[in-house]
């Protein structure tokens, strides 16, 4: 494909994209709430297209087509669990809606350590998430490189892409804070799911129709349509795969995070409906991707170039490519400037906040807008390592972040939780998780996600077991938020949100 008109169309798209972020700079963006949280005044529908947007990065349809093509079908099941997995955001969305109601929290992280009446447990997540997500984010921009380099044939080389990704993510997080981010989310959304699906209509079609495209797997590749197939989705592979990816509405804050922005329960509903009408097309979508670059790319070094292979093929007309291309940038800088602003307002919230006792929201603003670029430079570097498999090292993010989910749900369904039990947990799950994921160590064949999930909840409950609990919160938090969530939105005063 040209890098003339690949060129052209991030121009076209950075212009677009840029006057729908100016277009947001609405509304109060002078605190934390404001910035980061669009004043807690977000509709259900931009909600489900910016959290449809951010979470189906360049996982999809660079990472989970990557994935397909290197391990067949069993990527559809490694996705199915985490779909399974966003039933969470039913169980704890109204609980975080209304403790960030009625308590002002910014980041999950303040709201387990206010729970946990311990300014300490909440740093400690934050610095936790701070360390596995920026990886995360350096996932995301290696997916941009890895993208630009194969549709052009390096043309336009891996680092120029990741510059280019890095540049757009910064811009679009200081142009209006999160505001910025779903407006731009919710034209990335609609641009992904219409034009990707399109394109993948048009290869099965080129390649025979879905009768002769199945048959030609069945007889070519017969290994791709049964689960291990080729062996790489042994069980406990898939195990040590999807344990972390079930829990990432939950463990993942810059998806969590979103569960305070919508106004309404009502919309917090529709944000979760929309999204899974949304991953549901998505996710056939990018597995299909990866079964049709299988059939014409069979011998690919890389299975992350399978996606940037497919649309540089013949069977994607130019014009139709540049826009999927558009599409899958627009979706990993989503994912990028949401990562940025969530872990900016975590370290200004619930790090420098505790450390200067009397560090007012402004302050903690300026210090969050500081903290960007800083992020940003960090996820560079180590996107620069072009590491391979980029849904691997997404699932290493999600194993290591899975060590706090036991303190989340401690906070809403167990009044026996404690601060130390928090500390614990989530250090020294940390710790391990590291360590495993850097030795690639595997005790008895388990992955470092099963561990860190085992370890930090033995931690949490034998520490907290054996500590004192904070009874008075403890029961605010489970005996006044356990109200069905329809009648307490409506107990909750004017008074009470100020």
């Amino acid at each position: 494909m040209s890098s003339n008109l690949v060129t052209l169309g991030i121009v076209i798209y950075v212009v677009l994209a840029l006057a729908v972020a100016l277009m947001a700079r609405r509304g109060n963006r002078t605190d934390m709430s404001g910035y980061f949280l669009g004043g807690r005044n977000m509709n259900g529908i931009l909600s489900a297209l910016s959290y449809s947007a951010t979470t189906y990065s360049a996982f999809m349809l660079v990472g989970l087509a990557g994935l397909t093509y290197q391990g067949g079908v069993g990527a559809l099941g490694f996705e199915i669990v985490y779909f399974t997995g966003v039933s969470l955001v039913a169980l704890f969305g109204p609980r975080f809606w209304l403790a960030g109601k009625k308590f002002g929290y910014v980041t999950p992280s303040e709201m387990v350590g206010d729970r946990y009446e311990s300014k300490t447990a909440a740093a400690a997540i934050s610095i936790v998430n701070c360390l596995f997500l920026i990886p995360y984010c350096a996932v995301q921009l290696a997916g941009i490189g890895y993208l630009l380099q194969g549709i052009t044939n390096n043309a336009i080389p891996f680092t120029v892409g990741v510059v280019i990704a890095t540049g757009l993510a910064i811009l679009f997080s200081y142009t209006a804070g999160i505001r910025s981010v779903v407006w731009t989310d919710s034209l990335q959304a609609v641009i992904m799911i219409i034009t990707s699906t399109l394109v993948v209509l048009l290869v099965i079609h080129g390649l025979g129709g879905f009768g002769s495209f199945f048959a030609t797997l069945q007889t070519d590749h017969p290994d791709a349509l049964s689960v291990p197939g080729n062996g790489y989705f042994n069980f406990l592979t898939f195990l040590g795969l999807t344990l972390p990816w079930f829990f990432f509405s939950l463990s993942n804050p810059q998806v969590s995070q979103r569960m305070f922005m919508p106004a309404s329960l009502k919309g917090l509903r529709q944000m979760l409906i929309g999204f899974l009408v949304f991953g549901f097309i998505y996710t056939f979508v990018s597995v299909l991707w990866g079964f049709s670059a299988l059939q014409m790319f069979p011998d690919l070094t890389t299975a992350d170039l399978a996606t940037p292979k497919l649309l540089s093929s013949d069977l994607v007309p130019p014009v139709l490519g540049v826009i999927v291309m558009i599409g899958i940038l627009a979706a990993a800088v989503s994912t990028i400037d949401s990562i940025m602003l969530t872990l900016s307002s975590m370290v200004a919230r619930d790090v420098y906040g505790n450390l200067q006792k009397d560090a007012s929201d402004a302050k903690q603003l300026r210090v969050g807008k500081i903290v960007i670029p800083i992020i940003a430079i960090l996820a560079f570097a180590f996107a620069e390592l072009e590491l391979n498999l980029i849904a691997i090292l997404s699932v290493a993010a999600s194993s290591g972040l899975i060590v706090t989910v036991p303190a989340f749900f401690g906070t809403f369904f167990w009044r026996r939780g404690t601060a130390a039990g928090v500390i614990s947990s989530v250090s020294i799950g940390a710790v391990i998780v590291m360590m495993l994921e850097f030795t690639g160590l595997k005790p008895f064949g388990l992955a470092a996600g099963i561990w860190g999930l085992i370890i930090s909840t033995v931690l949490f409950i034998g520490v907290s077991l054996a500590t004192k609990a904070p009874v008075k919160k403890a029961e605010l938090f489970i005996t006044i938020l356990k109200t069905k969530p329809e009648k307490k939105q409506q107990q909750i005063s004017q008074k009470e949100l100020k």
